[in-house]
């Protein structure tokens, strides 16, 4: 009997893309089910009552929330192809810390950069400053966080890059210029299909935002 695989996904959420990405590099073919988070359908109620939040993965009528426990269950399910975390137990450990930690750093002042003015939104930007500068201080040298091969902290940190436009129009942040190394990676990650396909374009990330931005009256 096939998998069954089906993804309860918004198209401009980063944290969706983390799991199309590493479903992608699985070569796992899946039903993707396009929300909308302003409706939200009575399967992502069922599927994930405590939060009702996307991306929820349904592995056989089974549901995985969070999508950095739904890349690792992707990961330890279908562990014969493109590993994403390491082998070693220590390094694992270490890929899941940083992982983790980009969510504490980033997840709070992002929403801020293209919401906020004044105070608010210079303290969020210094806030993403810093937490872009610290990875690229941990990325150093190498090719990718954990090495020479795309993996785990790389698929949780890469889907932020299509917010950059958004993040650099209304945040007014040049991550460009402070973090060329961060950047030379972004683009090297996008050089793969897995990330390229399952990440939307700068431009229409913007446009979604200007759209949403006029609904909620910023200007």
């Amino acid at each position: 009997m096939a998998d069954e695989v089906v993804l309860l996904d918004f198209w401009p959420s980063a944290f969706g893309m983390r799991v199309r990405i590493a479903l992608a590099e699985k070569g796992i073919k899946y039903e993707n089910k396009e929300e909308d988070l302003m409706n939200k359908s009575p399967l992502l109620l069922q599927m994930n009552p405590v939060h009702k939040k996307i991306p929820v993965l349904i592995h056989n009528g089974k549901p995985i929330s969070e999508s950095l426990i739904a890349v690792q269950y992707i990961d330890e399910v279908w562990n014969d192809r493109s590993p994403l975390l390491p082998s070693d137990p220590y390094q694992r450990a270490q890929a899941r810390f940083w992982a983790d930690l980009v969510d504490k750093k980033i997840y709070d002042v992002r929403r801020k950069l293209w919401t906020t003015k004044g105070e608010q939104l210079e303290g969020a930007k210094k806030g993403f400053m810093d937490a872009i500068k610290f990875l690229e201080e941990q990325l150093g040298d190498k090719a990718y966080f954990g090495g020479d091969k795309f993996g785990f902290v790389d698929v949780a940190v890469i889907p932020f890059y299509s917010w950059f436009k958004v993040y650099k129009i209304f945040g007014n942040i040049n991550t460009e210029s402070e973090c060329p190394k961060f950047i030379a990676w972004a683009k090297r990650c996008m050089q793969k299909e897995s990330v390229s396909k399952s990440l939307p374009e700068q431009e229409k990330v913007y446009d979604f935002i200007v759209d949403l931005r006029k609904r909620m009256g910023i200007e």
